[in-house]
């Protein structure tokens, strides 16, 4: 390992990330080093951190090299690893165009939740076709204390489950992973969302993510959100033939989602790179012992 080792900081809809650009997949980040990175007191701090990869150099994403130049080898803040983030892909288009990767249009990124398109402006939001949604079947309930609330299971290529809830305040602290049932349904965990009206076709919520715990936003968790709400009202784009667009508040601000006849789901919001600078690989060394 490098004494020194190159990283960015940056956030969607203040959903951060450590950002480690390593095109050829040489640095060892194990899931105590990226905890260690994500730790926001003694580390760098972030909800979850970006690996940046050619995708020929990753063993997970080889086979899509040629359709795809770089891979999003995402992790949460605890340093699993995870299929997605919305909020992520954003970021990580921002870096891949900030540093001279792409230029600004559409580009593909490829992800554990699979390719994703992407189109970069120069300045402003990113928008990310973000996939089609799975429903699986089955009834799920969350509970927080004496609360419990039935869910929607919603899967854009990581699972959530969805609670519509009359005050976000219900949700409580979030540090916790709310228990769900039936255990079945998520056997490698889940990201919750809470959910409440703010008008027609406008929702805010609240997360509480795995791996990382409540966070400011999260993409896959507002799209999985516009699906839950416009099956709730009564909307599904594949029957009516006409797109449906929710406007979802996060606590990080504000995202966009739309879901087309074809199920391929859009979501558009802001991607901001804050800082750059090294990280001593002497004291991830040491942190890691």
């Amino acid at each position: 390992m490098s004494t020194r080792i190159a990283f960015l900081k940056g956030h969607g809809t203040e959903n951060d990330f450590v950002i480690v650009p390593d095109p050829e997949n040489v640095i060892d980040l194990s899931p105590a080093a990226v905890a260690a990175l994500c730790d926001r007191r003694a580390g760098i701090g972030g909800d979850g951190l970006l690996h940046v990869v050619r995708s020929a150099a990753h063993p997970e994403a080889r086979d899509v090299a040629a359709e795809a130049e770089w891979f999003m080898d995402y992790r949460n803040g605890d340093g699993s690893v995870s299929e997605m983030c919305g909020n992520g892909v954003r970021v990580f288009a921002r870096y891949l165009q900030r540093v001279g990767h792409v230029a600004e249009g559409d580009i593909a990124v490829a992800t554990r939740g699979g390719v994703k398109t992407v189109h970069v402006a120069k300045d402003g939001d990113v928008t990310v076709g973000m996939g089609k949604a799975r429903l699986p079947e089955g009834d799920v309930t969350v509970s927080v204390g004496e609360r419990s609330w039935p869910a929607r299971n919603v899967n854009m290529g990581n699972p959530h489950a969805v609670a519509f809830v009359d005050d976000l305040a219900h949700a409580g602290d979030l540090y916790s992973p709310p228990p769900f049932s039936p255990p079945a349904a998520y056997p490698e965990g889940v990201n919750v969302e809470f959910v409440v009206d703010r008008g027609p076709g406008h929702v805010a919520m609240r997360v509480h993510e795995r791996g990382a715990g409540e966070t400011r936003s999260c993409g896959t968790g507002a799209c999985a959100v516009a699906v839950a709400a416009a099956r709730r009202d009564g909307a599904d784009p594949a029957v009516t033939g006409t797109h449906a667009t929710y406007t979802v508040d996060v606590p990080g601000g504000t995202l966009v989602i739309t879901e087309q006849p074809d199920g391929q789901i859009e979501m558009t919001g802001p991607a901001v790179i804050v800082a750059e600078g090294e990280i001593d690989a002497e004291w991830l060394e040491n942190a890691i012992r």
